[in-house]
């Protein structure tokens, strides 16, 4: 996309009239949640949280995947960096998610782990090649927008021959996370912005639920401030008029089913498991694990890696934070105990965490 059409949709003069026109038709509170951490910060940064009218409340929702790793899931790579035999590859942003009795994988590589941060899957086949007598071990977290590529990664290293390279996979999937969300009586949300990254993958058809069963607006929505206000104007409008649908207001990426070939690429690796989130618990079918046919490459069947419930770290609130029911300063330990240079929980640790997003704009 050119510079001069992106522009247009952060039209300052378009996004006023477009605020004045949501204010003047809000009969009472709005409580919309964002399922992206890239809505997150571009909520933030672009002034528009300050800039909602009053009675339009922001949530920020499980769309981190850094955030929504249990925790259970980050001690067990915490402890299988400690195996003389293993080179784990990460993303750069789980290297300092805290574990139990505050292990990261900062302080496991100053202890003498050896972890690589990677920039994408397919570093780990290079990685794999240059140490041959070594089990390289990736951290598969995220959604579908990351789970193709890490599928590919698997294809091409079964094609060259790579047979030391394993996948811890701990993927999870956004439609079974906002059913969790929406059943729970607790919760109380009117709408959502779903995830543009996410439904470039898989489309809107998964999101239909949300409408047919539940009643609720959703709008798939780009990062830009006319298309956040845009879909958050849309939803009231519907509301208005006693009416719930799930639209696409991000066309210039998402088609309608999504990237055939990249779920057909998935699919063909993964199949659908129980998971469990952070602060929303086990969830039925809402996570990815490696079929039987692509089992060698399964870290957890080769290390016997079984992932359970268990306490959530003490004090931090993350959990009610990615289940809207709390916002990130009303964490006991917010600004305080936790801070991006001294993170307690994983919503302080991502640049998209909703915690690190707060802190960042609203304490700056």
């Amino acid at each position: 996309m050119s510079f001069e059409l992106l522009e247009k949709f952060r039209d300052p003069d378009l996004c006023r009239k477009i605020l004045d026109k949501m204010e003047s038709e809000l009969d009472r509170e709005l409580r919309f949640m964002e399922v992206c951490g890239t809505h997150t910060v571009a909520i933030f940064q672009s002034g528009l949280r300050s800039l909602l009218p009053e009675k339009i409340v922001h949530l920020s929702g499980p769309g981190c995947p850094v955030c929504v790793t249990h925790e259970s899931e980050v001690n067990a790579f915490l402890d299988l960096a400690g195996r003389g035999n293993v080179i784990l590859a990460t993303f750069g942003d789980l290297m300092r998610v805290p574990g139990d009795k505050g292990r990261n994988l900062k302080k496991a590589v100053a202890d003498g782990a050896r972890v690589k941060v990677v920039y994408s899957p397919f570093d780990t086949l290079k990685l794999a090649k240059e140490n041959p007598g070594d089990l390289v071990v990736f951290i598969g977290v995220g959604f579908e927008t990351t789970a193709p590529t890490i599928a590919a990664t698997m294809k091409m290293a079964r094609d060259q021959g790579i047979a030391n390279l394993r996948i811890l996979c701990f993927h999870k999937t956004v439609p079974t996370a906002l059913d969790a969300l929406l059943a729970d009586e607790a919760i109380n949300i009117d709408g959502f912005i779903l995830p543009g990254h996410v439904s470039a993958i898989i489309g809107v058809k998964p999101y239909e639920f949300i409408a047919e069963n539940y009643a609720k607006s959703a709008v798939v929505t780009g990062f830009e401030p006319l298309d956040i206000l845009q879909s958050l104007n849309q939803m009231i409008e519907w509301r208005n008029q006693g009416e719930a649908h799930v639209a696409n207001n991000y066309t210039r990426i998402v088609g309608e089913n999504g990237n055939p070939k990249a779920l057909e690429i998935m699919y063909e690796v993964f199949e659908p498991t129980d998971a469990l989130w952070r602060g929303l618990g086990l969830i039925p079918g809402s996570g990815l694990e490696i079929r039987a046919e692509w089992e060698s490459f399964d870290a957890k069947k080769e290390f016997g890696i079984e992932i359970k419930d268990g306490p959530s770290l003490p004090g931090c609130k993350c959990g009610d934070i990615l289940k809207g029911i709390k916002q990130p300063d009303q964490c006991p330990l917010f600004g305080k105990a936790c801070t991006p240079a001294n993170p307690v929980g994983p919503c302080m640790v991502s640049t998209e965490g909703s915690c690190a997003a707060y802190y960042k704009y609203k304490l700056d």
